[in-house]
C-alpha cells in the first residue's frame, strides 16, 4: 500500500525523488497551476518558459520532467497537465477535482514505474476537496498488483507527501482519501485475483476478515442453507461448480440512523457461461465478474470508517458459473427466493439470477433504498463504452440521484430508461418470467427490467451496470491501471451519504 503524509513545508524544502506540479493549458503557452509558486521562484521564475521550450502544453496527464539543478531538495520537477483553465483568476482547472485525481494518478504511476519512490505532490490543494482529489489520485496511481509476480514483492512502497498551506484541509482530505483508496485497493485486489484462488468460499472468508476489521455484522449462508431456504437463483447458477455458492449479508448500523440502504452485488467469481458456454476469448476477463460484489464489500468497509448516519445492509451473491455435470440446463425452471419462478433459457445470463435472490431477500430489511451493482451485460459496453456505468431505476428521481452521486464521487455514469414495452419480451410459456429475451436488442435495459421484477413491493431501487468500468483492458491512464479498477465504490459511498442526509 502506498504511504501518504501531509506537509505544509515549502515544496523546495521537501526531501523527495520528485516533486509534482500542475500545468494549465493556455493559448499563450503553459501556465503554472496554484501550488507551483515556490518551485517556480526557486527555479528563477523561468519554469513556465522552460516547460514551453521542452514542448509541454498542459494537456491533461501530459508529464514533463525538468532537472532541478540542485535548487530544490528534489532532483526532478515533474509537471503534469491539468487541461484548460476554467477562466477564473484562481487557476481552477476546467475539469474540476476529477482532473486533479487523474493528474496526480498519472504522475505517480509514471514516476513509480522508474526509480522514484518518494514523491511530493504540489498540485492545487487549497481546500479539503482538492486535497482529497490529489491524495486519492496519487494513492490510486501508486497501485500495483504483485501477488503473482516473482521478484516484485520486495520493492519499496511508494511514499507520497501531500503539500498545501492549509493544514486542516490537507489532513481532512488526506484522511478521506486513505479510506477510499483502501476500499478501492481491496476491490482491485479481489478483481485481479485468479479464480483458482478466489471462489465463493474464499470470497466469503475475505468478507468475514473485512467485517471483523471494520466492525461490520456478517452472516454467511452456505450451499446447504441456500437450498433449504429457497435461494433458487444462487443455487442454480452455482450447482455446476466444484466450488459451492455462498450468500454473504453484511450490516453496518449507526445509532442516529433512521433510514436503511441496501446494496446488492453480483459475485460470479468466474463465468464460463455454464452450458451456454462462452467463446474462449470472452472468458479471459471473466474473473472480474464478481466486481459488483467486490464493490459492495469495499463500499461497506469505507462506510464503516466514514460513519454516515444511515444503516447499510450489503449482500454478496457469490457463485461460480461452470458447465459441470450438475449444471443447470437451458429450459430449466428455478424458483427465486420468495417463490417467483424463472425459465432459464440461457445459462450465461446468470448474474441476474443471483441478484434476483438478493433483491427478493432484501425486503426483510425494510429498505428505504436498494442499489444493485453488477458486471451484468455486454450490452452496457456496447451502449456506453468501457468507462461509463449505466444507471436504471424504478423512479426517475432515484436514477438521477444515483447518477449525481456517482459524478460527485468522480465516477462516470449515465441515466438509462426502463421501457415498459420491453417487458413482454421476457414472458415465458411455462414460468413467471424468462431470464432472457428472444430479441438481442436493448440487452442492458431488458436485464434491468428482469431485476425490477424481484424488487420488494414499494421499495425504491436502482440498478447499476458496471460491466465496462469494473475491469480496464486498455493501457493505464490517470489513476486507472490495467485490470480491476475499484469502480462503483465512490458512487456507493456518496449514495450512503445522500441517504443519510435525506437527499436520496
Amino acid at each position: 500500500m502506498t504511504i501518504l503524509e501531509t506537509s505544509q513545508s515549502a515544496p523546495r524544502e521537501v526531501t523527495a525523488d520528485a516533486v509534482v506540479i500542475g500545468v494549465l493549458e493556455d493559448p499563450g503557452g503553459p501556465v503554472l497551476a496554484p501550488g507551483a509558486e515556490d518551485i517556480d521562484a526557486a527555479m528563477g521564475g523561468m519554469l513556465a518558459a522552460t516547460l514551453a521550450a521542452l514542448g509541454a502544453t498542459g494537456k491533461p496527464e501530459e508529464l514533463t520532467r525538468v532537472a532541478s539543478g540542485g535548487r530544490l531538495q528534489a532532483p526532478v520537477v515533474a509537471a503534469v497537465g491539468l487541461g484548460p483553465v476554467a477562466g477564473r483568476a484562481d487557476g481552477q482547472p476546467a475539469g474540476g477535482t476529477e482532473v486533479l485525481r487523474r493528474a496526480a494518478g498519472a504522475a505517480v504511476r509514471s514516476l513509480t514505474s522508474g526509480p522514484a519512490r518518494k514523491i511530493a505532490l504540489a498540485l492545487p490543494a487549497r481546500d479539503a476537496a482538492e486535497a482529497e482529489a490529489v491524495a486519492l489520485g496519487g494513492l490510486l496511481g501508486g497501485y500495483v498488483f504483485t501477488r503473482y509476480r516473482t521478484g516484485k514483492k520486495a520493492a519499496a512502497r511508494p511514499e507520497l507527501t501531500l503539500l498545501g498551506q492549509d493544514e486542516a484541509a490537507g489532513q481532512a482530505g488526506a484522511a478521506r482519501a486513505r479510506i477510499l483508496a483502501d476500499a478501492m485497493t481491496l476491490v482491485r485486489d479481489l478483481v485481479n485475483t485468479s479464480p483458482s484462488h478466489l471462489y465463493p468460499e474464499t470470497f466469503a472468508a475475505e468478507a468475514a476478515r473485512v467485517a471483523a476489521a471494520s466492525g461490520l455484522g456478517i452472516e454467511i449462508l452456505d450451499a446447504t442453507a441456500l437450498a433449504e431456504e429457497g435461494y433458487g437463483g444462487i443455487t442454480g447458477v452455482g450447482q455446476g461448480s466444484v466450488h459451492p455458492p455462498r450468500l454473504v449479508r453484511l450490516s453496518y448500523a449507526h445509532p442516529d440512523a433512521s433510514r436503511t440502504l441496501v446494496l446488492a452485488g453480483k459475485g460470479i467469481t468466474f463465468d464460463s457461461g455454464g452450458l451456454s458456454l462462452k467463446p474462449p476469448k470472452s472468458m479471459e476477463a471473466m474473473k472480474s465478474d464478481m466486481g459488483g460484489a467486490a464493490a459492495v464489500l469495499g463500499a461497506l468497509q469505507a462506510i464503516a470508517a466514514l460513519r454516515p448516519a444511515v444503516n447499510v445492509i450489503g449482500y454478496l451473491a457469490l457463485a461460480e458459473n461452470m458447465p459441470g455435470g450438475a449444471a443447470q440446463r437451458p429450459s430449466d425452471v428455478i424458483t427465486i427466493y420468495g417463490g417467483k419462478t424463472v425459465e432459464v433459457l440461457n445459462t450465461d445470463a446468470e448474474g441476474r439470477l443471483v441478484l434476483a435472490d438478493a433483491l427478493a431477500r432484501s425486503g426483510a430489511d425494510s429498505p428505504d433504498l436498494i442499489i444493485d451493482v453488477a458486471t451484468l451485460t455486454g450490452a452496457q459496453v456496447v451502449a456506453l463504452g468501457p468507462a461509463i456505468s449505466g444507471v436504471m431505476a424504478n423512479a426517475e428521481e432515484v436514477r438521477d440521484g444515483v447518477v449525481a452521486a456517482a459524478r460527485r464521487g468522480g465516477e462516470a455514469a449515465w441515466p438509462m430508461p426502463l421501457p415498459d414495452e420491453l417487458r413482454k419480451s421476457l414472458d415465458s410459456t411455462v414460468a413467471d418470467i424468462a431470464n432472457v429475451s428472444g430479441d438481442r436488442n436493448a440487452g442492458m435495459l431488458v436485464a434491468g427490467l428482469f431485476l425490477r421484477e424481484f424488487v420488494p413491493d414499494g421499495a425504491r431501487w436502482a440498478h447499476v451496470d458496471i460491466a465496462g468500468p469494473a475491469f480496464h483492458e486498455g493501457e493505464p491512464s490517470g489513476y486507472t491501471p490495467r485490470g480491476g479498477t475499484g469502480a462503483a465504490v465512490r458512487m456507493l459511498v456518496e449514495v450512503a451519504a445522500d441517504v443519510a442526509a435525506g437527499r436520496l
